[in-house]
């Protein structure tokens, strides 16, 4: 039996469809998802909950003539099937594949890349103010979820837009709530009038009419307006934004077809800055991602029969921290966990069980999170900040103002430290090490495993400065000396001894490197490996005691190459004036890594043991004279 979806392969071939056969398609597309996500893995919840939205948005609006910007770009799955790119999900978020967000390089109908939040009315508003500087003639339209907009960068462009007058249309996709139907039936007789093309000519023309009345005219005006607004402040949904400068419309149930294209047809006309309020169900017509739409997120590959996902590993360096933080709790009152929209995800939420009074989730706003904490710390408490490496990047100016200036005791947990797989170079953590050893006073540490991580915590809650210890997505490493009783945090690990080459590895990649090794004794070459757990400070006695033995290092690090950890070894070696030094740098390249498995990624960029072993056995025997990036 045919489908209408296979006979979609652009915005035109949509328009064809009327609207009981656009029903029809919403279904089609629903089992699509499940049935590719499911193989693939992804985000399954957030895109089931926007299918009818992106269909009624291509319906009525011409991309990409008209520009359709995705906050995030996780619930864009839709839109790309809509814009021919269905067959290539199988290859989604695989190397080489398809990405899981917007990529300007895959499609005209991605006119602006995302993958972090709170960016897309900023970016629309850019559209539109270029449009008009232009005298070109388009729509620009931002989806913006109830998550997103809570973003302080959010706040600051609806602010200016509202002011700016330009014609611009946010779509605000709330799936934090249901619609009441007494509610919903009065908000859509809201919604019809108030986009109805002649509301605002009537309303301009009543006032006109009133104010021109002998001496009573201005002040019945000002009355009328004053009654108005008392009445529309406890009755009219969305006055934040009508007092911020937008027409407010809605709210509107999400998943009723007839009233998305009823209501973006009249919007489509509407000047001046909108806001179009769509409720809808995340994970909406899948059983198991409505049940538990925060796991069904982002999700590995699952058996789309009964939603079971893959097997975990049995401990990751998220859990560890979970497990370090209960005794962190539990030893200290004061010490208070912190996240930004992210409890679970960095491995918090059995604290928030625990300590309720304790936990504060502060919702998408990184910056206030860190501020917040620096405030909590002046105030005699130990807060722990968990945010992934990515998005901590939000908060760089905070670092350094509120809690590095202050020299304050603060503790950034920097989960998904490095590569992270398959969602890609927006969220890579490998800037971080470049970033947070710029900073005075800061003190950075990377674990090699999950039993270093809990010891790094105990110390950098004893420490009356911030401390930043960051960590990999995934397992944590099982290998040499895996239940050491004494650990000193602040200086190197030599796991290995060797006079031929010494390399100091960084996190995840010590384990890495002592495969590296393994494979370079079998080709006669000796290689001391050092877990490099130190990053800032760095234990400057132990690597002078190194360089007296060894005059070739090699260091390894999940971070950018620039102003990395190899960076701060070049400039030790510089500074002492020491001659003589053969150091090669192992890092991330200079560009921006793509999506895929991190096993691919690494294989790709020759940072697995063998390609760590082959470039250290071509530099000895001087195959190479310069190095080679991947």
């Amino acid at each position: 039996m045919s489908r209408l979806l296979d006979d979609i392969d652009s915005p035109e071939s949509l328009k064809a469809l009327d609207i009981d056969q656009l029903k029809t398609l919403s279904n089609e597309i629903r089992e699509f998802l499940i049935d590719n996500v499911s193989k693939t893995g992804g985000h399954l919840a957030s895109n089931l909950g926007v299918v009818e939205l992106t269909i009624a948005l291509h319906y009525v609006y011409n991309s990409p003539w008209d520009k359709i910007i995705w906050d995030v770009g996780h619930q864009s799955y839709t839109h790309k099937i809509l814009t021919g790119r269905k067959s290539l999900f199988p290859t989604l978020r695989k190397y080489g594949g398809m990405s899981g967000f917007p990529k300007r390089y895959e499609s005209v109908h991605d006119c602006f890349e995302t993958g972090h939040s709170s960016t897309s009315v900023s970016a629309a508003l850019g559209m539109a103010r270029a449009r008009d500087l232009k005298k070109e003639h388009y729509s620009v339209i931002a989806v913006i979820g109830d998550g997103s907009i809570s973003g302080g960068m959010a706040f600051e462009a609806l602010n200016d837009a509202g002011r700016s007058r330009n014609d611009l249309t946010v779509i605000l996709n709330d799936n934090a709530m249901s619609i009441d139907k007494n509610v919903g039936g009065l908000a859509l007789y809201l919604a019809r009038l108030r986009s109805s093309p002649g509301y605002g000519k009537a309303k301009r023309d009543i006032k006109g009419v009133i104010s021109r009345i002998p001496y009573i005219g201005d002040s019945l005006v000002s009355g009328i307006e004053r009654l108005k607004n008392s009445f529309k402040y406890i009755f009219v949904p969305g006055m934040l934004f009508e007092e911020l400068g937008f027409t407010y419309i809605g709210p509107i149930d999400g998943h009723n077809l007839d009233e998305l294209i009823s209501v973006l047809r009249r919007v489509k006309n509407m000047k001046g800055p909108l806001l179009v309020h769509v409720v809808t169900v995340k994970g909406k017509g899948y059983k198991f991602s409505e049940e538990n739409p925060e796991r069904f997120h982002g999700i590995a590959p699952f058996d789309a029969e009964n939603g079971h996902e893959e097997t975990s590993p049995d401990m990751t360096y998220t859990k560890a921290f979970s497990n370090a933080m209960l005794s962190a709790g539990a030893r200290d009152k004061r010490v208070v966990a912190i996240t930004a929209a992210m409890k679970d995800g960095t491995g918090l939420g059995r604290f928030a069980e625990r300590y309720p009074d304790r936990f504060f989730d502060v919702g998408i706003a990184e910056q206030h999170a860190v501020t917040m904490a620096a405030g909590m710390a002046a105030a005699g408490l130990r807060p722990v900040v968990a945010i992934y490496s990515s998005f901590l990047q939000r908060a760089y100016d905070q670092i350094i103002h509120d809690i590095c200036m202050q020299d304050l005791p603060v503790i950034l947990a920097i989960d998904r430290a490095g590569l992270v797989g398959e969602d890609g170079p927006t969220h890579h953590g490998v800037f971080d090490i470049s970033y947070l050893r710029s900073m005075p006073n800061m003190c950075v540490l990377a674990p090699k495993d999950g039993q270093e991580l809990d010891k790094m915590l105990q110390f950098a809650l004893s420490m009356d400065g911030p401390v930043a210890i960051r960590y990999p997505k995934g397992a944590t490493y099982y290998g040499h000396d895996a239940h050491q009783t004494d650990i000193d945090v602040m200086n190197w690990e030599c796991l290995q001894f060797g006079a031929d080459v010494a390399i100091l590895a960084v996190g995840r990649m010590v384990g890495i490197a002592l495969d590296a090794a393994a494979i370079l004794k079998t080709m006669g070459i000796n290689a001391a490996v050092y877990n490099a757990r130190c990053i800032k400070p760095l234990p400057s006695s132990t690597l002078a005691d190194i360089l007296i033995n060894i005059k070739r290092l090699v260091t390894v690090e999940d971070n950018i190459e620039k102003g990395g950890f190899g960076s701060s070894i070049a400039e030790f070696i510089f500074d002492n004036d020491i001659k003589g030094v053969d150091l090669d740098i192992i890092a991330i390249p200079d560009r921006f890594v793509p999506h895929g498995s991190v096993d691919k990624l690494l294989n790709k960029l020759k940072m697995t043991p063998q390609g760590i072993a082959s470039r250290i056995y071509e530099r000895i025997n001087g195959n190479i004279t310069v190095r080679n990036r991947g």
